[in-house]
């Protein structure tokens, strides 16, 4: 697996997953019928922010990472993250990959510490990994997030120091 600078000829590639993980409603705050201009708008950030993908040694996208400065101002040197992974290649070690490429950008970046900011806290897979990377829960905000099927469930907030 090898981790890029996403280009605009990825995003085709992002473009199916990204919708279909969306769509599902069940673990980000994107609105599910979110159109593919906002996506790509949101998704592929231009510099200082990065956006980055796995791929195979085919060229495939496996996964992809969005990494920025969370905040402004006094917080400033606080980074921030989101991650998708195509569900065809769950289980690969995608995900902690990108996590780990995140970490080692932010670190070279200046930055002092990470935050995500909506980490729905019944995306189990998601919360074990940050975890099991150093990540603390700093706060749950209870009922935070709509689940399609669960109902309110809350809504992470995971910090780690770098």
């Amino acid at each position: 697996m090898r981790i890029t600078t996403a280009e605009p000829a990825h995003w085709p590639l992002i473009w199916p997953f990204w919708r279909d993980i969306v769509r599902a409603g069940d673990t980000y705050t994107y609105w599910p019928d979110t159109d593919e201009a906002t996506a790509r708008d949101m998704w592929m950030l231009a510099p200082p922010s990065r956006t980055v993908v796995a791929l195979d040694d085919d060229g495939r996208v496996l996964g992809t990472a969005k990494m920025n400065r969370n905040h402004m101002g006094g917080g400033a040197h606080v980074a921030g993250a989101s991650f998708m992974v195509d569900p065809a290649a769950q289980g690969r070690g995608v995900g902690r990959a990108l996590c780990e490429y995140v970490l080692d950008w932010a670190r070279a970046e200046g930055y002092r510490a990470i935050q995500f900011n909506a980490v729905v806290e019944t995306n189990t897979r998601a919360v074990k990994l940050y975890g099991s990377l150093g990540f603390a829960i700093a706060a749950n905000l209870r009922e935070g997030f709509r689940h399609p099927e669960l109902g309110y469930v809350g809504l992470l907030v995971m910090y780690r120091m770098l």
